[in-house]
This record gives structure tokens, C-alpha cells and sequence, in this order.
């Protein structure tokens, strides 16, 4: 009887693909960020290299900064509603608060533009780059958002729809 009621339960479990949730999707799409998987370093590492501004020493600062923000996400699922093959997560995330560095550097910039004024008179975007690379370093402060993911089932699995710009934001920490 036990053997019996141990096949039964394998081959259950074995015709149910588990991981085949909209949460699960959205659990796998952000524990890529906590684990700092290839695609998203790839990705972060595509963002860097548009960045004109940065000297190579900062590319790295940057992406070290960026690298403990992914680490440090952390998440709840907080609501999901499927309606046949379209599917709805609300989760909470928090991260560090990188936005509110940005702002304070921006408005130090504002207040103090002679710090970062070569010899010559030109303004140093490599000094206010630094600048603001040591307010990112120094976050502590964390905020938490919602992120809505949308889903649709394609071919029995679920599929993560396109992020959008403000989910990136959010899980960067600079959403206004």
C-alpha cells in the first residue's frame, strides 16, 4: 500500500510542472538580480557601456554599486489574480534608495559648481561623476515599491510580458 501511495504522489508531481506559476515566473525573474545571473550582469554591463561619461574606473565603481544593489533586493509577492491565460503579480520590493543620492548630488552640483571646475575653467564631468559614484556607495537607506508584473501563458508555461522602463527603475532604486 505505501509503494502504491508513493507512485501515485510521484507520478502527480511528475505530470504538474510546479514551477510553471505566474509567482513562480516573477520569484525567478528577481532572484536573476539576487544571484547576479549572466543576462543581467550582461545587460547592466550594455547600460555601462552606453554611458559615455564614465572613465573606465568608474564603469567598474558603477557597476560594483549596481552589483550590491541587485544583491541586496529582496521581495514579497504580495497579490496574484490569473484570469485564463493572462496573469497579474503585485510584488514589493526594496532596495537602496539610490534616487535620493542622485538628487543630493545633483543639487550639491547646484550649490558648489566650483568643486568641480578644472584649472582652466571648464567644467569636470569625471569630478562630478566621481562625486556622485561616493553618494552612491554611501546609501544605506532603503525604499520599497510595488512592481506590477503582467503574464500570459504561451504554449501551457507562463512568460513574464515586457518590463517596462519604471519596473527598472524601481529594482535600480532610481523610480521618481
Amino acid at each position: 500500500m505505501k509503494k502504491v501511495l508513493i507512485c501515485l504522489v510521484l507520478i502527480l508531481v511528475g505530470c504538474t510542472d510546479l514551477s510553471n506559476t505566474p509567482n513562480k515566473r516573477v520569484e525567478e525573474f528577481l532572484k536573476k538580480y539576487q544571484m547576479l545571473d549572466s543576462d543581467v550582469i550582461n545587460d547592466l554591463d550594455n547600460v555601462i557601456a552606453k554611458e559615455t561619461d564614465f572613465t573606465t574606473s568608474q564603469a567598474y565603481a558603477y557597476r560594483d554599486i549596481m552589483k550590491k544593489q541587485y544583491q541586496s533586493l529582496s521581495y514579497e509577492i504580495k497579490e496574484d489574480t490569473i484570469d485564463g491565460d493572462s496573469a497579474f503579480v503585485t510584488v514589493e520590493i526594496t532596495v537602496y534608495d539610490l534616487r535620493s543620492a542622485l538628487i543630493e548630488a545633483e543639487n550639491y552640483l547646484n550649490t558648489h559648481m566650483e568643486e568641480f571646475v578644472l584649472e582652466n575653467g571648464d567644467y569636470s564631468v569625471a569630478k562630478y561623476n566621481d562625486y556622485r559614484l561616493e553618494k552612491l556607495k554611501q546609501v544605506k537607506d532603503k525604499v520599497q515599491y510595488t512592481i506590477y508584473f503582467n503574464l500570459t501563458k504561451v504554449n501551457k508555461k507562463w512568460q513574464l510580458d515586457e518590463i517596462d522602463q519604471i519596473t527598472y527603475d524601481k529594482i535600480n532604486g532610481i523610480y521618481k
